[in-house]
């Protein structure tokens, strides 16, 4: 690592993250040991398990700020996050960044412009920790103003591993927060999906239409999703003109806006 960054401060930093394990004082001083190898604005730490409600375990946000990035984000938009859907564990640990793990069109789908860019942020990374018992964290570093170099990604992939460690050693056992959480077995985001358009019909969606629904949401492109699903783009066209029709909806921002509404009354 020498020459990477200032050594003696990550020695110190990270000691104290060492020495903070099973303390509530853990999680402040992990993201200040990284902040000594690679400054970065802001950090949360969610933990998902299974279809349960993710819990905000750490974060450093200001008060408006938090509404936006920890309030808001538990409230339905992490559906659609590409972090919580590629952290469900069991999962490889792994240091990503978000435009490695998002769609194609993922920049151009709702959830981006609709929720994410009132993040403000340049660019947000993730360190995607298993910690055991179907249990993942991300712990997120982010930045305001320009994204992070090739170099500097290199440099908190050097230290993914103590990261890997401790958070595991952290947050073992964390299943037990979850407890209280109502939840079933299987995806989410199909069944709420389901669930979501019951105001307006459940039945007036086939089941390919509804699937074609969940990747235009997530924002996989016609090609894409034409891809995943062994059907041609034009066909995906042509059920998502049908699918509009239907729910009465005219565009993909009123799809989004619709889904998300129907979110409050599950």
């Amino acid at each position: 690592m020498a020459g990477k960054f200032d050594i003696e401060s990550w020695v110190s930093a990270s000691a104290a993250a060492v020495a903070a394990l099973g303390t509530p004082g853990f999680p402040k001083a992990l993201t200040e040991a990284m902040r000594t190898v690679v400054p970065f604005e802001f950090t949360v730490t969610f933990a998902y398990y299974k279809d349960r409600r993710p819990l905000d375990i750490y974060d450093d946000f200001p008060a408006a700020k938090r509404r936006v990035m920890v309030d808001d984000y538990q409230e339905g938009p992490y559906l659609l996050d590409p972090f919580y859907l590629h952290s469900a564990a069991p999962t490889t640990s792994r240091l990503v960044r978000l435009r490695e793990l998002a769609p194609d069109r993922f920049y151009q789908a709702e959830y981006f412009r609709n929720y994410y860019v009132q993040t403000g942020l340049a660019e947000e990374i993730g360190f995607i920790v298993d910690v055991g018992d179907d249990v993942s964290v991300v712990i997120s570093a982010m930045r305001e103003l320009k994204a992070f170099s090739a170099k500097e990604f290199r440099d908190l992939q050097t230290i993914f591993p103590f990261v890997e460690a401790c958070a595991k050693r952290h947050w073992a056992g964390l299943i037990d927060e979850f407890a209280g959480q109502p939840g079933s077995e299987g995806p989410r985001l199909p069944k709420l999906i389901d669930e979501a358009f019951q105001s307006f019909g459940r039945n007036l969606l086939t089941p390919r239409e509804a699937e074609i629904v969940e990747y235009t949401l997530k924002g996989h492109s016609a090609e894409a999703t034409g891809h995943a699903l062994g059907i041609a783009p034009g066909t995906v066209r042509i059920h998502r003109r049908n699918i509009y029709g239907k729910l009465g909806v005219s565009s993909q921002g009123e799809l989004f806006s619709k889904f998300m509404a129907s979110l409050e009354d599950l």
